[in-house]
């Protein structure tokens, strides 16, 4: 029994002891936001193309790479994705699509004049790139827990304080656009076949919006 009670004493003695130690530190909270415009440098685009049966199909498809290899776009950067046959139309549907991928080096508007085909059955985008994008990424974050830091110092000098060690640090995505693609413009390429030879369409990156990336880091600062 007296072992026990020396066991019991102990336990509380020591749990006294962790209570002492943790002290509840004062603490500020804030968010940081930061904001960049990033300029594209790849766009990829969806190809569709048909046939009126299959030897028909092979040999359009070997017209597109062509078209597409004199355009300046790179055997690499064409890739399949998917083939269709409708069995049950009265007139057989062959059709395949790809997606190919341009660089500012390329001469757009001489590749979409090209692939003005009644054989092309659509042509839309799908995703607009900067191959360095990442980088970029992470110097918005940067800028944004730099921000939340600035804001800490000047609220905590305001009222005669100073920011001390960070306690909590957690990174919120507020916003990216590198998958969003301007409606006008996409509008524009959906019907490239169509529009192409009647109008004077700009298919350059000039006629592409900016890639918006936004991030915000909140914190907790000790108060000294």
């Amino acid at each position: 029994m007296k072992l026990k009670h020396f066991l019991l004493i102990g336990l509380l003695t020591f749990g006294s002891l962790i209570n002492a130690q943790e002290t509840k530190k004062n603490f500020i909270e804030v968010t940081g936001v930061a904001e960049m415009e990033v300029e594209p440098d790849e766009i990829i685009f969806n190809v569709g193309i048909k046939g009126d049966n299959k030897n028909d199909l092979v040999n359009n498809e070997k017209k597109l790479f062509d078209l597409l290899k004199n355009g300046g776009v790179k055997n690499e950067d064409i890739k399949f994705k998917s083939m269709y046959q409708n069995m049950y139309s009265k007139t057989k549907v062959f059709t395949k699509s790809f997606q190919f991928k341009v660089t500012k080096n390329t001469d757009m508007g001489s590749l979409f004049e090209n692939l003005n085909q009644k054989w092309v059955s659509n042509i839309n985008i799908a995703e607009i790139k900067n191959t360095k994008i990442a980088d970029f990424r992470k110097i918005v974050k940067i800028n944004a827990l730099k921000a939340a830091k600035e804001k800490a110092d000047y609220l905590m000098e305001s009222i005669g304080k100073k920011t001390g060690t960070p306690l909590e640090i957690t990174e919120i995505e507020d916003y990216t656009s590198d998958m969003i693609v301007p409606m006008a413009y996409r509008s524009k390429v959906a019907n490239v076949q169509m529009e192409a030879a009647d109008t004077n369409v700009d298919y350059s990156f000039d006629n592409i919006e900016n890639i918006k990336l936004k991030y915000s880091i909140k914190t907790k600062y000790e108060i000294l």
